[in-house]
């Protein structure tokens, strides 16, 4: 009986004690903290479970610290990819496989990609494997100008993606959205303005909301986006459109909007800066799509920066489900335009920056992410050389302090027929 009371009392007391904390050291390697601040030769990152603790050129290292080496590589934040659809689907054309958008439902703005999103999907892990630790991640539209909310997702290896669920609401406002309203942009205009008009009427009276235009589930869901708690991501981009969809402020002073795409932005982008608005832009476009972007230029970033936009990288439309890790060759490439006669690129910590803590901001999450500040999320990885030159491969990846596997399709199949031998293939490759 006493060796019971014992045992009790001894399980008590480890229950009741904390946990000794994790704590890791990177040390030695060429520090980027991911802030628009220039690398730090010879740097440490400290982190104790999930979280940076400091991150600087001379931090103490607790005597008990795992130490990692990093001597003659890299280290930064994790990539943040400002606008995708990972997770959402795998194969475009197979419908099973595919939640970007609901065609069949009667529903719009209520729609939430959290359920939806796939952590086993095939691109989580070849993007994780390229440096890739967060995403937003946005559905898109079917029946409705607007297609619901949207997530900040973390690649990492465990079933539980979601950083952030219904982190912002998604209306498409630029030539897709127009058609979605009915074919032209009055029709997109008064439709935007009649579902939040609708939405004002729900909150006054819930029980007795009736609506030909937009479900009580819906009206609801729109209800954050007009008191400004969610943002409102809205995907526009010729010039007009985007001066359009300033103007909606007036009517409703409360909405937090953030651009998505913006090809023409640097037309307005004094406009753009004026109305504080934030951008998510699409990199280095410059061919026309279609006639909203008729004035595509690679320097559009560059100009709505110098033009004191908040400005950022995201990949609406653009392998955005697939290929995130794109978003790292394009910050290195607004680097290099820099070069080029005429034209307008960013600094290296500048473009670092906008694939990093620069999204994290526009989101609201820049307290938690997307720099090694102390505090943040331990999301860090490790390079061979500068992570913006394309012959850079990634050694080692942490999201939220735990150490990540590379390991991917992609690369399995590239180690699996490399080099084949005589009657090493599978029965299908013998013919």
């Amino acid at each position: 009986m006493k060796r019971f009371s014992l045992f009790l009392a001894t399980a008590a007391a480890l229950i009741g004690s904390p946990v000794a904390a994790q704590t890791t050291a990177i040390t030695g390697g060429k520090l980027v903290i991911g802030d628009g601040s220039a690398p730090i030769e010879g740097g440490t990152v400290l982190i104790r479970n999930d979280r940076v603790v400091a991150a600087g050129a001379n931090v103490t290292i607790p005597a008990n610290a795992r130490r990692i080496d990093a001597t003659g590589k890299w280290v930064t934040p994790g990539i943040f990819a400002g606008f995708s659809r990972i997770g959402l689907v795998e194969v475009g054309a197979v419908t099973q496989t595919n939640d970007i958008n609901a065609s069949g439902s009667p529903f719009s703005a209520a729609l939430d990609v959290q359920y939806a999103v796939n952590p086993f999907a095939s691109a989580v892990a070849v993007n994780r494997a390229a440096g890739v630790t967060r995403a937003v991640v946005s559905p898109s539209t079917s029946n409705s100008i607007f297609g619901g909310y949207g997530a900040i997702v973390d690649l990492g290896q465990d079933e539980n993606p979601i950083s952030k669920a219904r982190a912002f609401q998604f209306v498409e406002l630029g030539e897709t959205g127009h058609r979605r309203a009915g074919g032209s942009r009055s029709a997109a205009h008064i439709h935007f303005r009649a579902m939040l008009n609708e939405a004002r009427t729900y909150a006054r009276n819930p029980a007795a909301f009736d609506s030909d235009l937009l479900k009580a589930s819906d009206a609801k869901a729109l209800l954050p986006v007009i008191n400004g708690r969610t943002r409102l991501l809205v995907h526009v981009e010729s010039a007009n459109d985007i001066l359009k969809v300033l103007d909606l402020r007036k009517d409703f002073p409360s909405l937090k909007m953030v651009l998505v795409g913006v090809n023409e932005g640097w037309r307005v982008a004094s406009h753009i800066a004026a109305a504080g608005v934030p951008v998510l832009a699409s990199a280095l476009s410059d061919l026309p799509y279609g006639f909203e972007d008729l004035s595509a230029t690679q320097s559009n970033i560059g100009r709505m920066k110098d033009a004191g936009v908040k400005v950022a990288i995201g990949m609406i439309n653009d392998r955005d489900a697939h290929q995130l890790r794109y978003s790292v060759q394009y910050a290195g490439n607004l680097v290099a335009l820099n070069k080029v006669p005429r034209a307008t690129g960013l600094s290296w910590n500048e473009a670092f920056a906008a694939i990093s803590s620069g999204p994290a901001d526009i989101m609201g999450m820049g307290a938690q992410l997307g720099s090694l500040k102390a505090g943040r999320k331990a999301d860090v990885v490790i390079w061979t050389g500068d992570p913006l030159e394309l012959s850079t491969q990634v050694e080692q990846v942490m999201i939220d302090g735990v150490e990540q596997s590379l390991s991917n399709r992609q690369m399995r199949l590239r180690d699996r027929y490399r080099n084949p031998t005589p009657g090493a293939l599978p029965k299908a490759y013998d013919r």
